[in-house]
């Protein structure tokens, strides 16, 4: 008999001998459906998700075209939130709205996919570390925001329209945000079209935003380095009419000092900056929102501040 022939029985010896020591797969016991969702409910009341998640996912398994199959399905939407499993929870939200659009309580699967993308807009490092929250990445904000606004629009009636209608606003000063602060490296990188641009969304897009006044200030400086006279001063118009007291700033270019460039910035400062903005809001004459929280200028931190990315003052 060959080697191959010897190794080839040896090896398969020892594999059925391993499946032998394995024994047989254990099957899970047949539990009814009724027993089965109550046992996820008691799970939800007792605040025990990661069971509650087992047993609703254990239900859809088995019953998926049960009596409980609908309920569960938006009891595990809340299961996977509360369970800090943001992804399954917008990806079951997204499903049950897909198959289920004329549902009664479809608004409140819109909710939960709101709520769920809001609570990814700020990751478990922005809990701990002074990160501005603006300059993250707004995916997670943007569906948020659809989320709400499909459910407000679809269902104005809903309990949850007023606490989507505040986070919505909350949102959009955000969202307005990102964009300016986006516009404003623009600026720094003297890339005026991108720069007004930018702007220009923000005043088509997220009106009345914290962001508005700032946002028409950069397309009157970002037109006026453009020598499109007739667009800098429609900007500065509508700046100036809606609000009269915002102080409108006049751009000038960004030069480092030596001792600035060699440091990163941390000594030295620039001989001239351009206009900074620190989130804040004039108010319009007709507003009625309240202003934003103050935010600490850039230009005001200390160089422990800035050496410690945030940490110390």
């Amino acid at each position: 008999m060959s080697l191959s022939k010897i190794l080839f029985i040896v090896s398969f010896c020892a594999l059925t001998s391993a499946c032998s020591l394995l024994g047989p797969e254990i099957e899970k016991p047949d539990i009814p459906e009724n027993t089965l969702y109550q046992q996820a409910i008691d799970a939800l009341k007792d605040t025990n998700f990661p069971l509650a998640v087992e047993k609703l996912e254990l239900l859809e398994s088995r019953y998926p075209f049960g009596q409980y199959s609908q309920q569960a399905q938006l009891e595990l939407i809340y299961a996977y939130y509360k369970n800090d499993e943001l992804d399954a929870a917008v990806v079951s939200a997204d499903r049950f709205i897909r198959l289920n659009p004329l549902h009664e309580n479809v608004d409140y699967a819109y909710y939960l996919k709101g709520l769920s993308a809001f609570e990814q807009t700020s990751g478990w490092i922005a809990k701990y570390l002074p990160i501005d929250q603006n300059q993250r990445d707004p995916g997670s904000a943007l569906e948020s925001f659809d989320a709400f606004a499909t459910l407000v629009a679809r269902h104005p009636n809903s309990q949850y329209a007023l606490d989507a209608n505040q986070r919505m606003i909350f949102l959009k000063n955000r969202l307005a945000t990102h964009e300016v602060q986006v516009a404003d490296y623009y600026m720094k990188r003297e890339a005026y079209v991108a720069a007004a641009n930018r702007a220009r969304y923000v005043i088509e897009n997220f009106q009345e935003s914290v962001a508005t006044p700032r946002a028409l200030e950069i397309m009157y400086q970002a037109y006026t380095q453009l020598k499109a006279e007739d667009l800098a001063n429609d900007a500065r118009l509508v700046l100036s009419k809606n609000f009269p007291n915002y102080n409108v700033s006049q751009y000038e270019k960004n030069v480092e000092s030596m001792l600035s460039t060699a440091t990163f910035g941390l000594l030295g400062g620039s001989t001239k900056q351009p206009p900074k903005w620190n989130g804040q809001s004039v108010q319009p004459a007709a507003a009625t929102e309240q202003p934003a929280e103050e935010v600490k200028s850039s230009s005001e931190r200390s160089w422990l501040n800035r050496a410690s990315f945030g940490l110390f003052d």
